[in-house]
């Protein structure tokens, strides 16, 4: 009976961790990051608040910090014209296709300490991953019509 039960408790032990695709991805991912760029899936003039915190002229040129093994990082809006300062956030990584390698974030604003005021989280799908670039797309809704923001980052 006892050997039954190691075999269960390290069966479910083994299940719970993370799997080689995210364990890699967050050996690349860590450090500090640039945003640099913002795009659209459509042309025209939007008025888009990223993160429920800003402008994409205020995201665009922040730099981010990951530290994956907590799961929190930052980053920092430093234009003019902009609310500046440091930002924090707790993220978790959900994998969608082990061969692909590509996940969806959950990226959650927080305070320095790691607390949320509304439990708030963004969906985030990683649609690229190398040692020196990252993009992120997020999918929302305009005019009942799918409308993608991609991310483009750069590893500094």
């Amino acid at each position: 009976m006892r050997p039954l039960f190691l075999l269960v408790l390290a069966v479910a032990l083994l299940s719970c961790g993370s799997t080689k695709t995210i364990r890699e991805s967050k050996k690349v991912i860590k450090g500090d990051w640039a945003l640099n760029t913002i795009k659209y899936s459509a042309l025209g003039a939007y008025e888009v608040t990223l993160l429920n915190d800003a402008s994409k002229v205020c995201f665009e040129g922040s730099s981010w910090r990951f530290i994956p093994n907590n799961n929190t990082g930052t980053y920092r809006i430093d234009k003019s014209g902009c609310s500046t300062g440091m930002r924090y956030f707790s993220f978790t990584i959900q994998e969608i296709d082990e061969q692909t390698g590509l996940y969806d974030f959950l990226l959650k604003p927080t305070d320095a300490k790691g607390k949320s005021e509304t439990n708030q989280g963004f969906r985030l799908k990683l649609t690229r991953l190398s040692d020196t670039a990252m993009q992120w797309q997020q999918t929302v809704s305009v005019d009942g019509k799918p409308f993608m923001i991609n991310m483009n980052f750069t590893k500094q």
